[in-house]
């Protein structure tokens, strides 16, 4: 009988290597918070379910979670708690794990995207929007007004009613001056 450890399988590290993961588990992935600090999960089976995501991540009550796979183009895709994922393919290796039981919907950059928290900082939103936090900066669309520029550590609340919108560009600067 062997007593050797199983390898665990490094989703992103396959990624970066070019190479399709293994057909089978287990596999390490990445869980991340609201403010997208992301924590090493491993996962057995190479087809999990929401429910096994957020269980395999240390979270209890499942039922109060939300689960998002953070697909390859950096969009988010809700994960039901008995939909399944399959991890083989290579094209997930991230999830977001939400203590809520609804998620809210906004627009960035005219990419729709959902969130499993009530309020967003300026600093995720740059990093969903996938620019250069330092060299961008975020706005928020206001209706008839003039829009507002959003600062990294500012907090919109998204569960205001209709879809809050929002955009990203390279700030103004007077740098220089006239000549």
């Amino acid at each position: 009988m062997s007593t050797e450890p199983i390898e665990i399988e490094d989703l992103l590290a396959a990624l970066k290597a070019g190479r399709k993961p293994r057909d089978h588990g287990p596999y390490k992935v990445q869980v991340g918070d609201h403010d997208l600090k992301f924590t090493d999960a491993v996962i057995d089976d190479p087809t999990p379910t929401g429910r096994q995501i957020i269980e395999g991540a240390g979270f209890r009550k499942a039922e109060e979670h939300l689960v998002f796979q953070v697909l390859r183009n950096g969009e988010l895709e809700e994960l039901r708690l008995e939909e399944t994922t399959d991890l083989r393919p290579g094209k997930i290796e991230r999830f977001l794990v939400f203590p809520s039981a609804e998620s809210f919907r906004f627009d960035i950059d005219g990419k729709r995207l959902e969130w499993g928290h009530k309020v967003i900082s300026g600093r995720v939103l740059k990093n969903l929007a996938g620019v250069d936090p330092a060299k961008f900066a975020v706005w928020q669309v206001i209706p008839g007004k003039d829009d507002i520029l959003v600062g990294d550590t500012d907090l919109i609340c998204l569960a205001d009613a209709g879809l809050e919108h929002f955009f990203t560009g390279v700030p103004q600067t007077t740098e220089g001056g006239a000549a």
